[in-house]
């Protein structure tokens, strides 16, 4: 088996070293033949025996749910799957996986990879709400070869008959059908450091999804970059995930255990959903034996808060437990409501992480020191929208709570710049949130403008003192389309530039709008609303569209919207042209779980909520 360059790597070399991968002023420089692939070989000739990766399937009997995988097996699948791929598609192919949650699912990525094709990972079409979106992904990405499992083959078979007309259909291969003795047919290839691994699809929820190139390179430091950041040097550290692993957060729970050999348990994002005290209780398991580490968005905190709470006497011990949250921006709510519920099971203060990435930067960009404890100040709502942050008392009426997503990762930098002069500005000032690193995605696939725009920024000016861009060299910058500032050296992300509503001449953070329409009735459900800005007969206005909440069958909706009209007008001072109150599940999400505003919006304009 070969590694980056072409070079074999040697049992003797042992498991990969941070110290290793520092250069004398303590930056991440990844050493000569670092890649996915090699790491994972690394894992297998030295701890080959131990769990990779863990998978709880609640579809099998109680008490028999864990299926794992040691090095050794994931290394003969990855041979076998990547032998199956090597059949049919070229160095550089596409491959995707269209797979339910699961090992095959694991598999299959680092076998594509490791048969010099780039991952595409996506999901199966059983995936409710999201066929457009993955016919977009694979027209755009044009894949050779699609991975699946036998569960969902006729399904996958049928989608690509029905959505491919107009492009090469790929080549179907199902994963768990292929034999561990077809590894003896593995061509070994040569991977590069600066290779694309995969291509890592946006979540939707400003605009369709778009595929980032993420290199080897990139996958790498991003990965020594979070365990850096957040202190997982401790190999007996695991992490435990039920993000989808077409996800960008989904696939860092895999690419943990490649870098440091230990193990993530993983589960379905349904199982998650379904009974939340899964997640809790696989976290409890971790947390008796090492640290366990764990991501999710907002919404995740709070469902879990509301419905996977334990029993007293149920032996729940999170007191090893790291809570990565990373959301934009991250709600202090989310937070109050887990730490409230969990504290009583030994949750530390300290355990919740917000954090703050994006899929174009691979994955993380910041968060809070590892003993620090997870704040909110409050700034002037009004005087933020303008583009200033302001400290204001908790009790003043325009108070808006920001949550510190902490200090950048090593070897990354972040500057707050205003878009349209390119130029750096000072903290406390709002600005667009560029970056640059090695961690950085290659571009767009297939997109050489929208690449250009986004990857190819340029600062005209930094500061003349206290820039946070010094030390980065004179190269480009990653526009994220994220609104942000700093305030005593920590970053602050305040939301996307376009969600951003614009109204008679002020702006406004739609967080804001569907906070006060939560707060206005308790018909709401909290965090299930989405505002925007329309243009109306008489004006531009804002659109307010909520999911109604559970056990308000008795509410009267239109004393409730009249309500939260008066709120949207009196505190914000906008023009409300319409709130409509629709059935839970009803307004779109992205596939990470985030309100998709783009597609709610559009929904609302083409009559959907009539």
């Amino acid at each position: 088996m070969n590694g980056g360059a072409g070079r074999a790597v040697a049992v003797g070399e042992g498991l990969l070293q941070i110290e290793d991968c520092l250069d004398a002023d303590g930056g991440i420089v990844l050493p000569p033949g670092v890649n996915l692939v090699s790491l994972t070989e690394r894992n297998i000739a030295n701890v080959g025996d131990s769990v990779a990766y863990r998978y709880l399937d609640f579809s099998r009997p109680a008490g028999d749910e864990a299926v794992e995988v040691t090095w050794n097996e994931l290394g003969v699948r990855m041979r076998a799957v990547g032998a199956h791929v090597q059949r049919v598609a070229s160095r550089g192919d596409r491959v995707a996986i269209l797979a339910p949650q699961g090992l095959e699912y694991v598999a299959g990525f680092y076998g594509a990879i490791k048969a010099g094709a780039i991952a595409v990972p996506l999901f199966a079409p059983e995936l409710p709400g999201h066929a457009e979106r993955l016919d977009t992904a694979l027209r755009d990405s044009h894949p050779t070869a699609v991975l699946t499992t036998a569960a969902v083959r006729d399904g996958v078979e049928d989608f690509l008959d029905n959505r491919t007309a107009e492009m090469s259909r790929p080549v179907v291969i199902v994963i768990d059908e292929i034999p561990d003795s077809a590894a003896g047919g593995f061509q070994p290839t040569t991977i590069d450091v600066d290779d694309v691994s995969h291509l890592q699809y946006t979540g939707g929820a400003t605009r369709p999804p778009v595929g980032v190139e993420i290199t080897h390179r990139a996958v790498g430091t991003n990965l020594l970059q979070m365990i850096l950041s957040i202190d997982l040097l401790d190999r007996n550290t695991h992490g435990v995930s039920w993000l989808p692993l077409y996800h960008d957060m989904g696939l860092s729970m895999i690419g943990f255990p490649a870098v440091y050999g230990g193990h993530s348990t993983l589960m379905s994002p349904t199982a998650f959903v379904r009974r939340p005290l899964r997640w809790i209780e696989a976290l409890s398991a971790g947390s008796r034996i090492g640290r366990v580490v764990t991501a999710a968005p907002n919404f995740a905190y709070q469902w879990a808060a509301q419905r996977g709470v334990p029993d007293g006497d149920s032996g729940i011990d999170l007191r090893n437990a790291v809570m990565i949250i990373g959301s934009e921006p991250v709600s202090i709510d989310a937070i109050e409501a887990f730490n409230d519920a969990f504290t009583p099971f030994g949750l530390p203060r300290t355990a919740f992480k917000p954090s703050y990435g994006l899929a174009e930067a691979t994955l993380f960009v910041s968060t809070i020191e590892p003993a620090d404890e997870a704040r909110v100040v409050y700034l002037d709502r009004q005087r933020l929208a303008a583009g200033h942050a302001v400290a204001v008392d908790e009790r003043d009426p325009g108070a808006t709570a920001q949550v510190p997503c902490g200090h950048i990762a090593r070897s990354q930098w972040c500057a707050i710049v205003d878009p349209d002069s390119a130029t750096e500005q000072p903290d406390g000032q709002v600005g667009e949130i560029w970056l640059h690193g090695d961690n950085i995605g290659r571009g767009y696939w297939g997109r050489p403008a929208d690449t250009e725009r986004t990857f190819g920024a340029r600062l005209r000016a930094t500061l003349p003192s206290g820039s946070h861009a010094t030390g980065a060299d004179t190269g480009t910058w990653l526009r994220t389309g994220d609104l942000g500032f700093y305030l005593d050296g920590e970053l602050f992300v305040t939301g996307r530039i376009a969600d951003l509503l614009a109204v008679d001449g002020d702006s406004h953070y739609p967080q804001d709008l569907e906070t006060t329409a939560a707060e206005a009735s308790p018909v709401i459900r909290r965090g299930y609303a989405a505002a925007f800005a329309v243009d109306g007969e008489t004006g531009g206005g804002v659109v307010v569209i909520a999911e109604r909440a559970a056990g308000t069958a008795r509410v009267d909706l239109a004393s409730a919207i009249e309500t939260i009209k008066k709120a949207l007008t009196e505190r914000h001072g906008v023009r409300v042209l319409d709130v409509r109150i629709v059935p839970a599940g009803s307004i779109p999400r992205t596939t990470s779980g985030k309100l998709a505003r783009y597609a709610c919006r559009t929904h609302y304009l083409g009559g959907a909520f009539h």
